[in-house]
């Protein structure tokens, strides 16, 4: 039995079948499945591809099942080389990118190699060729050596307020937090210990947006009612989703969760925030806009010693590494859950991204 590590039957297609069409299908993706982890590269060398292949290519197939039924009005279990020329002339009229058109073409040629090797039809010839675009990915996105270097930058970023700026009522909040956080007995705490603690509200607002891709818009309106650090996820209500129309559920890191659990803790120190819910403010008490975020990120890659000259680099820098390298680690479906996106179309221009549990992949991401 060959161990399949990813979901075979993807739960869009369970709104299709009933229950009989429903075990028909998954002993047919299980079987496609195994083929392609084990012959699926080169069949007469037992050669198969990678967990990540195989994963997107059941992904993208699931989708042009998907199009033949609702073109067909019923569960069609075998498809046919027909099939693949109407969704392949589909895919060139529509609007979608060409490293989709591609990867799709590459992943239907799979799928008519599995019936070809193990059930004897005919392979498929693609009667179209395409082209993948040469700029599908944003062009100043973070990589992953440099998603893990501004992590560490943020880490070391920010501060509390100085011990002489705080009057004597405030000095004496301040100092059982600090004492907390160094686990230092309060009468032990002096002026000096306010320098060794670091704040968590630039490290929590850079790390929240390298997990969840969040645009400058939601880090300005962002909501300690979306954060939910026990189950590690940021709950964001219809009415706060930017662009969407649905409440969203979106993981965050282990590591994340417990910035913005200890930036909670110190927020509730800070007199800038007795009045309101918002997340995270400026010194100035205002939300944080794109030109403040752009700057925080200049400043980190600079402390982190990344070169962004050249370069345009802004906060959707960070946003597009997210989509990018999700849907690397997992699949557009999980991406475009990351990301909220309304339409996976939008998500497709992440398809480009080369071979390297949503929370599980953020781990791995850094």
């Amino acid at each position: 039995m060959v161990e399949i590590n990813f979901e075979i039957v993807p739960r869009k297609a369970e709104t299709y079948l009933n229950s009989k069409q429903l075990v028909d299908y998954e002993n047919k993706r299980r079987e496609f499945v195994e083929w392609l982890l084990v012959f699926g590269k080169k069949p007469e060398k037992v050669e198969g591809y990678s967990e990540y292949t195989a994963r997107a290519t059941t992904y993208r197939i699931g989708v042009f099942e998907r199009y033949v039924w609702e073109k067909e009005e019923e569960y069609v279990p075998v498809l046919t080389r027909d099939h693949a020329d109407d969704y392949v002339m589909h895919l060139a009229k529509e609007d979608y990118s060409g490293s989709h058109r591609c990867n799709t073409r590459d992943a239907l040629v799979r799928y008519f190699k599995w019936r070809h090797h193990q059930h004897g039809e005919e392979k498929w010839e693609p009667k179209i060729s395409f082209s993948k675009d040469q700029n599908t990915q944003p062009r100043d996105f973070l990589t992953v050596q440099e998603r893990r270097k501004v992590r560490e930058a943020a880490l070391d970023y920010g501060s509390i307020p100085s011990y002489r700026s705080l009057s004597p009522e405030e000095r004496a909040e301040w100092k059982k937090y600090v004492s907390q956080r160094l686990r230092k007995p309060l009468e032990e705490v002096s002026p000096d210990d306010w320098e060794r603690v670091n704040g968590w509200k630039l490290t929590s607002i850079v790390w929240t947006s390298l997990d969840a891709g969040l645009r400058p818009a939601e880090v300005g309106r962002a909501k300690v009612s979306w954060v939910d650090t026990e189950n590690e996820v940021l709950r964001i209500p219809v009415e706060e989703s930017t662009k969407n129309r649905d409440n969203w559920l979106v993981s965050i890191s282990s590591q994340t969760a417990e910035a913005l659990e200890r930036w909670i803790e110190e927020r509730d120190q800070r007199e800038l925030y007795d009045d309101t819910d918002a997340l995270w403010l400026t010194r100035f008490g205002n939300p944080y806009d794109s030109q403040s975020l752009k700057r925080l990120l200049h400043n980190l890659c600079e402390e982190a010693g990344i070169d962004t000259e050249n370069r345009k680099m802004s906060w959707y820098s960070i946003r597009y590494s997210v989509g990018t390298y999700m849907t690397r680690e997992e699949d557009l479906a999980a991406a475009q859950a990351q990301l909220r996106h309304r339409s996976v179309q939008t998500t497709m221009k992440y398809d480009a991204a080369p071979v390297e549990d949503r929370q599980d992949a953020l781990d791995r991401m850094g």
